[in-house]
């Protein structure tokens, strides 16, 4: 068994801790452990899963719940929540394609998924195409293979600390070192630069660091002269790193005068997570390329979305995915439902009030604790940074956890990222009395374990 120490904890939060053996001692009953250590004899394991901490046996709404019937807001999700859990809409969307067609070969076309294809593509300002696979790294995959094939280039720039999906390809191009240590050998050509917020500090207090990293860019692609793709995360997911309008700008400037694909991860983003429907909205440019996934499949089916320019679409002596579920009339009945529900039941003004709520009690969480170094919101999607002196920034790694399971007994579940950033995604459905309710749960662990 791997040792707390020696495994990261940039991506999410492990199953090797103290804390988390003392949570489970208290909480986790005889026939629980029961049907987990079964689990743990029979799965694979690896350091952000097996062996699990709990069982699940049941999901609705906004709500997970366990093998002792508790229940926890789930504001974690894995990103396909959008929507919750359940969602009567969607399943019967997908109850009604079930009866109508449930697959298809790839070699034939079927209208559901045109239809969310062109759905997609409507949403775009310019024009795109659309391929859909079973999960965000396989599209990312695609993204890259239509990069190489169109430009005759394979170098890429992406970012250190980035997340892009664990197949070896997106490893590859991601930069968290939690899935690249001790595999060997990755692809040629991956370029890795320092994130938009990696000049000591933060935005708030170093307004120029993100341009800095920006000019950084700039310069990497005048050296190498041959940089094909910049992969970016629109909006950093795993710990709420927002940069500023004007990164992306210069960014989209130095793709188009260097000839370069940008390519937007927002596979945990999209579909109003960042109170807009994509990601790259807040920043009045357009990707070539986007990588849509999870919350696509509304937590019900597994799918993801490359959308490319039409000058990528060249691609037509090779296939590029072929993947078995390539056209799940499954996926993409539950895909057309989740939109049509967010755009007919106006979620996104639903997040901006939720937006409101979150955004006066941050405040009130920086004002009233010295170690919440930092707070982060856009939309839906909020990190809370917690610091052992607010001078010096050094991350609370202990008490960060800490706060993690007195949430979790109290009710409420999320992630923690980078070791001390608790980082909160609800629901888009969820009420403002269940979000003051999570709330409320956050700031008693605080109070509890942050001066």
């Amino acid at each position: 068994m791997a040792n707390t120490k020696t495994v990261s904890r940039t991506e999410g939060d492990v199953n090797v801790s103290d804390l988390r053996t003392a949570w489970q001692s208290r909480f986790i009953d005889e026939a629980t452990k029961e049907m987990l250590d079964e689990d743990s004899e029979f799965f694979i394991h690896q350091a952000l899963s097996s062996p699990c901490m709990n069982m699940v046996t049941r999901v609705d709404g906004i709500y997970l719940y366990d093998n002792a019937g508790r229940k926890y807001m789930d504001f974690h999700g894995n990103s396909v929540h959008q929507l919750g859990y359940n969602h009567p809409y969607l399943i019967e969307a997908m109850k009604k394609q079930l009866d109508e067609l449930s697959f298809s070969p790839r070699r034939y076309a079927n209208v559901t998924a045109t239809r969310l294809a062109k759905k997609l593509c409507s949403m775009m300002d310019s024009k795109y195409r659309v391929l859909f696979s079973p999960g965000g790294a396989e599209s990312i995959g695609i993204a890259l293979k239509i990069v190489r094939k169109v430009t005759g280039k394979y170098k890429t720039i992406s970012l250190w600390d980035s997340f892009h999906g664990a197949t070896l390809d997106a490893i590859s191009v991601g930069g968290e070192g939690h899935f690249r240590t001790g595999i060997g050998p990755l692809l040629s050509g991956c370029e890795h630069v320092m994130p938009y917020n990696s000049y000591r500090g933060l935005f708030s207090e170093y307004p120029d660091n993100a341009m800095k990293c920006a000019e950084y860019i700039e310069y990497v692609c005048h050296c190498e002269g041959d940089i094909g793709a910049i992969l970016l995360e629109p909006i950093r997911c795993t710990d709420v790193q927002i940069p500023p309008l004007e990164y992306y700008q210069k960014i989209r400037e130095i793709c188009d005068r260097y000839d370069i694909a940008l390519i937007f991860d927002e596979i945990p983003t999209a579909f109003g997570r960042t109170g807009k429907m994509f990601a790259f909205q807040n920043y009045g440019i357009e990707p070539d390329i986007l990588v849509l996934g999870k919350g696509l499949g509304g937590s019900l089916f597994p799918i993801s979305a490359v959308l490319a320019k039409e000058k990528y679409n060249v691609c037509g002596d090779i296939s590029l995915g072929h993947y078995t579920h390539e056209k799940s009339p499954l996926g993409c009945a539950v895909g057309y439902a989740l939109i049509e529900y967010i755009e007919q039941n106006d979620v996104l003004g639903h997040v901006a009030k939720l937006n409101q709520l979150v955004e006066k009690r941050l405040a009130g969480f920086k004002d009233k604790f010295e170690g919440v170094g930092d707070t982060r919101l856009i939309g839906a999607l909020f990190g809370i940074e917690l610091v052992k002196d607010r001078k010096t920034k050094e991350k609370d790694l202990d008490n960060a956890e800490r706060v993690l399971y007195d949430c979790l007994e109290n009710g409420l579940s999320f992630k923690v990222s980078q070791g001390n950033v608790l980082t909160l995604a609800p629901p888009l459905i969820i009420s403002e009395e269940e979000l003051k309710k999570a709330m409320d749960i956050v700031e008693a662990a605080l109070e509890k374990y942050i001066l």
